[in-house]
C-alpha cells in the first residue's frame, strides 16, 4: 500500500520556567494509505501532542526542534505558513476531543460549513456550498433541517457527528481525531465509531485515533502504536499486540482491562506515575515502573527492535 505518512525523528519540546518539557522525543512511524492507526497510552504521554505536531498547530511555547514529517514525501516542518493552510482541511482534518469548543457558539452549523468551505475553495458560491453541507450530513445520518441549529442545541454524539462532517466536507487524505469519544456516553460512542468505520471504507480515509480506550482502538484499528513518556513502546498490528504484547508497558496496559470473563479480586494496576518530561529518567523512561527491568535499562535507552512482525523499544529483546 502507499504510504502517506512518516515521522522520522520528531521531537517536540515546551520551554518553561523550570526546564524544557520533552513532549515527543524521538518519535518514528510509518502510516499507509488507507490504514487506521490507534495511538494508545496514559494521559501526558505525548499523544495529542502527536497529533498536534503533524498539522504545525502547536501553541506556543511548543516547538518542533528537530525531526520530520513527511505528508507524500514532503517534509510538513519545513512547510511556509501558506503551504500549511492549503494542507489543513484540504488534505489533514483533525476531529477535536470537545466539540462544542471547537464550535463557534455564535454561529448556525451551516454558517461554519460555509465558512470552511469558501476560505479553502475560492470562487465557490454560497448554495453550492450549503448544498454540499446537506449532502455531507444526509451521509452521517443527519436531517439538513439541523444545519440551521446552533451548536448548543445539539446534543455531544450530534455535535460530534458535525465535526466529522466539516473534517470531510473538503474530502481530506488523513483525519486524525483526538479522543473523539471522551464526551460521549457507552451507546452514542458506538454508534460512532461504526459510523468512523464506515466513513473509512467510503471515503477511503485513513485514520489516526488518538485515545486511551483500548476497547475502541480493538474494533477500529488495524495497527495500534503505544506511546510512553513521549517515546514509542511498541507498535504493530493490532491483533498481534492485543493477543502478545512484547513490551512491558503494553502488558501493563491491557492488564489493567476489567474483565468480567475472570475471576479477578481486584483491578490490576501499574505502580508508580508517569514520568517527569522535564527531568526523565536515564535509560528506558519506563524502567522505574517496570517489572522486568535489568541494569542496563537504568543507564541506556533502548533502540528500535524488529520482532515477530512489530518494533518494540525495550532491552529484553536484544
Amino acid at each position: 500500500m502507499e504510504q502517506i505518512l512518516e515521522l522520522k525523528d520528531l521531537k517536540v519540546q515546551f520551554p518553561i520556567n523550570i526546564g524544557t518539557v520533552r513532549a515527543i522525543d524521538g518519535v518514528s512511524l510509518k502510516l499507509e494509505q488507507g490504514e487506521v492507526m490507534g495511538l494508545v497510552g496514559e494521559s501526558g504521554c505525548g499523544k495529542s501532542t502527536l497529533g498536534f505536531s503533524i498539522l504545525r498547530l502547536l501553541r506556543p511555547p511548543g516547538r518542533i526542534v528537530s525531526g520530520e514529517i513527511l505528508y507524500h514525501g514532503q517534509d510538513i516542518v519545513q512547510m511556509s505558513e501558506k503551504e500549511i493552510l492549503s494542507l489543513r482541511g484540504n488534505k489533514i482534518a483533525m476531529i477535536f476531543q470537545d466539540p462544542l469548543t471547537s464550535l463557534n457558539p455564535l454561529f448556525r452549523i451551516d454558517q461554519q460549513f460555509i465558512e470552511t468551505l469558501l476560505t479553502h475553495e475560492k470562487g465557490l458560491e454560497k448554495k453550492s456550498a450549503f448544498t454540499r453541507a446537506e449532502k455531507i450530513l444526509e451521509s452521517l445520518g443527519i436531517s439538513p433541517e439541523r444545519l440551521l441549529e446552533y451548536p448548543h442545541q445539539m446534543s455531544g454524539g450530534m455535535r460530534q457527528r458535525i465535526m466529522i462532517g466539516m473534517g470531510l466536507i473538503l474530502n481530506p487524505d488523513l483525519l486524525i481525531a483526538d479522543e473523539p469519544t471522551t464526551s460521549l456516553d457507552v451507546i452514542v460512542e458506538a454508534q460512532f465509531l461504526d459510523l468512523l468505520n464506515d466513513l473509512r471504507r467510503q471515503y477511503n480515509l485513513t485514520i489516526i485515533l488518538i485515545t486511551h480506550n483500548l476497547g475502541n482502538v480493538a474494533q477500529l484499528a488495524d495497527r495500534i502504536t503505544v506511546m510512553y513518556g513521549g517515546t514509542i513502546a511498541e507498535t504493530g498490528p493490532a491483533g498481534a499486540i492485543f493477543e502478545d504484547p512484547l513490551h512491558p508497558y503494553s502488558q501493563g496496559l491491557l492488564a489493567s482491562i476489567p474483565n468480567i470473563k475472570l475471576d479477578q479480586p481486584k483491578l490490576m494496576t501499574m505502580p508508580g506515575s508517569p514520568p517527569d518530561l522535564v527531568n526523565p529518567p536515564a535509560g528506558c523512561v519506563f524502567h522505574p515502573r517496570c517489572p522486568r527491568a535489568i541494569d542496563i535499562c537504568k543507564v541506556e535507552r533502548p533502540g528500535v527492535i524488529k520482532q515477530d512482525g512489530r518494533l518494540v523499544s525495550c532491552w529484553l529483546y536484544r
